[in-house]
C-alpha cells in the first residue's frame, strides 16, 4: 500500500535512527540556490533476474532547479536508471548524490524529505479519499504517534491545489478516472515538499488534456519553486518541448544528452528509436514528423530512393 511513499521512506529496510551513518555522510556542497542537485556517477544497475547490468558505468545529472527528461525506447533502461537514482534499486557499483551527500548515507525519512518519487507501480485503497491519500505524503516529517500539525494541512493544501484536484479533494480514489488518480499521486509526493522530484512517465496513457496538466505542473514545480525534477518520458516531443535537458538511453547507455534542439536530430531519432523523421525548429523547441519505422536495410533503401 501506498507504494510511491515507501518507495522513499521504507528505502532498503534501514534503520530510521541510523545516526551512525549520518554522521558519516559526505558533507553537503555549498550553494546559493535553494535548488538541489542529484547526481548517479558511474552506476551499474541491474536485477537479480538478469545476468548482465542493465545500466553499466553511465553517469547522469539533476541540474539544480531544471527538469531532465530520460526518453528512449522500451526497454532502454530508464526506469532502472530513475530507480537507482531514487535509492529504490541498489547499484552493484557507483554512487548517488544529492548536493554532494550520498543518499546511502541518509536514513529513511531524512531522504524521503529531500526526494520524491512517482512510480508506475503506485497503489492504494479505493476507499480512501484524495485529501486522505495527499496526507501520506508528510510522513516523512511526522513520528509514528504525531497528528496533523498545521504545517501539514498546509502542505497538503498547497498540493493539492498546484496539482489541480481541489474539486476531487472528498472523492475516493476507488472512483476516480485515470487522469484523475494521476494528478491525487502527483499531489501526494508534491505534499512531501521535496527539493528533488523523480517521475517515471507520469503522462503515459492519460489523455492530452491531464497530459497537458501534468507538464504544467512541473513547469510550475521548475519555474515557481526551484525544484529540481528529472522525468521519464515516452512522447519525445513532449520532452523536447518542456525539458531543460534530455538523455537519450539506448540498451542500457546513454547515446545523448545536452539541450533539446542539440540532442533531437534526426540521426538521433534513427540509431535510438529506429525511425525515419524530420526535425523542426520552433520557437517551443523541436517538432517532430515521424515519417517511417526503420527495418534492417532501410537506411540502404530510402539513399536508393
Amino acid at each position: 500500500m501506498f507504494d510511491t511513499i515507501a518507495s522513499i521512506t521504507q528505502g532498503r529496510n534501514r534503520d530510521e535512527d541510523d545516526s551512525e551513518a549520518t554522521a558519516t555522510a559526505s558533507a553537503p556542497e555549498s550553494t546559493d540556490s535553494s535548488a538541489s542537485r542529484l547526481t548517479g556517477t558511474e552506476l551499474v544497475l541491474g536485477y537479480p533476474t538478469t545476468d548482465d547490468p542493465i545500466v553499466d558505468g553511465e553517469t547522469i545529472t539533476g541540474e539544480r532547479g531544471a527538469v531532465t527528461a530520460l526518453v528512449g525506447p522500451n526497454g532502454s533502461g530508464k526506469s532502472t536508471l530513475l530507480k537507482g537514482l531514487a535509492n529504490q534499486l541498489a547499484p552493484d557499483d557507483g554512487v548517488v548524490l544529492i548536493d554532494g551527500q550520498d543518499i546511502h548515507s541518509l536514513d529513511t525519512k531524512a531522504l524521503a524529505r529531500k526526494l520524491g518519487l512517482l512510480s508506475q507501480e503506485s497503489t492504494s485503497p479505493d476507499s480512501i479519499t484524495v485529501e486522505e491519500l495527499v496526507s501520506h505524503g508528510r510522513y516523512p516529517y511526522r513520528g509514528f504517534f504525531e497528528h496533523v500539525t498545521y504545517e501539514d494541512e498546509c502542505a497538503v493544501d498547497n498540493a493539492i491545489d498546484l496539482a489541480g484536484c481541489d474539486h476531487l479533494r472528498d472523492r475516493q480514489v476507488g472512483s476516480l478516472s485515470g487522469g484523475q488518480k494521476q494528478l491525487a499521486w502527483i499531489a501526494m509526493v508534491l505534499a512531501q515538499d521535496t527539493d528533488v522530484l523523480l517521475l517515471d512517465e507520469p503522462t503515459t496513457f492519460l489523455d492530452l488534456h491531464h497530459q497537458l496538466e501534468v507538464m504544467e505542473i512541473i513547469e510550475t514545480l521548475r519555474d515557481e519553486r526551484e525544484i529540481t525534477v528529472v522525468v521519464v518520458l515516452h512522447d519525445i516531443e513532449q520532452a523536447a518541448r518542456h525539458a531543460d535537458s534530455i538523455v537519450a538511453l539506448r540498451d542500457g547507455e546513454i547515446k545523448a544528452r545536452g539541450p533539446p534542439e542539440e540532442v533531437i536530430t534526426e540521426q538521433l531519432l534513427a540509431e535510438v528509436f529506429e525511425i525515419d523523421a524530420e526535425v523542426d525548429s520552433t520557437d517551443r523547441g523541436p517538432r517532430i514528423t515521424p515519417i517511417r519505422a526503420r527495418h534492417e536495410g532501410s537506411e540502404a533503401e530510402s539513399t536508393d530512393s
